[in-house]
């Protein structure tokens, strides 16, 4: 059975005219289980993440100005959002969702967070919505406890994973594959191990074309035993921030290669959600179900 993490404060309130599309986090699993793409008993929910296990990927300072809602105000600000203590639970909510997502996925061949793919988030900041990394927290978890060798981790979030970048830039075991906007946010890259800048206003053609060489070549590179997904939905062409111009078929056709590549493999992948700003929600929700679709269809 696929499973998926989810719990009612991924659906945080935020300040009204915040740009943040918080309530696309109560609309997929409705649409799915409306749709009888998913039923309850696919659904999970997860206790907070441990202090240790943070520990192994984020810096014991900023973790405990973040545990004691110490950040300063420019802090917040580079994250996007007022910290609270509602906000925390959320955050350590969502990054054991994805560990707990990464076991059921060694079991099952695939799982999912419905919240998730914070690649902002570095060793020693929060930053664009981005508080944990919690696909970084779980690599590094799986790692610690002997249930993985090598980790590929695929980025396709039209922003870089930065953060991500950031933390595995030592890490040998890890092989971060970022395809992602050049001249989009965040506007100080980091290197990760494969890098595939865009040029604003890429279409579906070049854009799967680009993917099908790199994804080939991360999956020879990396030679991984598990795999991390971020599929953000902030590539299509109805985005307010991501630049490019796919339709909701190519975005689908993404995530088919990427999750048939892990079919075909035998490898384990854990998908978080990542990013997606269009102006109708209903077209971020519907691009996001797309990716449990998809799924469905080849795993069960």
């Amino acid at each position: 059975m696929i499973k998926i993490a989810w719990h009612p404060l991924y659906a945080h309130p935020l300040p009204e005219g915040h740009r943040f599309p918080m309530l696309k986090y109560e609309l997929i699993p409705e649409q799915l289980l409306h749709e009888g793409t998913i039923e309850e008993q696919n659904l999970f929910s997860s206790e907070p993440v441990s202090e240790d296990i943070i520990l192994l990927t984020h810096q014991r300072t900023y973790w405990e100005q973040l545990r004691d809602l110490t950040l300063s105000e420019k802090e917040q600000r580079r994250i996007g959002f007022p910290l609270n203590a509602q906000l925390l639970e959320r955050e350590l909510r969502i990054t054991q969702g994805t560990i707990d997502a990464a076991h059921f996925a060694l079991k099952n061949g695939i799982a999912f967070n419905v919240a998730g793919g914070t690649h902002h988030a570095g060793s020693n900041w929060g930053e664009g919505f981005c508080l944990l990394n919690d696909q970084a927290i779980t690599a590094n978890y799986l790692l610690n406890n002997g249930l993985s060798k090598r980790i590929l981790i695929i980025d396709l979030d039209v922003h870089q994973g930065n953060g991500t970048a950031e933390i595995f830039r030592n890490e040998p075991r890890v092989f971060t594959f970022s395809m992602h906007g050049d001249k989009n946010f965040p506007f100080r890259k980091e290197v990760s191990s494969l890098d595939v800048p865009l040029n604003d206003g890429v279409q579906d053609e070049e854009y799967l074309s680009i993917l099908k060489f790199n994804l080939k070549k991360a999956f020879e590179s990396a030679q991984p035993d598990f795999v991390f997904y971020l599929s953000g939905v902030d590539v299509l062409s109805t985005d307010k921030l991501g630049k490019l111009s796919l339709s909701k078929v190519a975005c689908k056709e993404r995530d088919r290669l990427v999750l048939q590549a892990c079919k075909d493999k035998n490898l384990p992948v854990q998908v978080s959600m990542g990013g997606g700003y269009s102006t109708e929600i209903k077209d971020i929700v519907d691009a996001h179900c797309n990716t449990y679709r998809l799924a469905f269809d080849l795993f069960t």
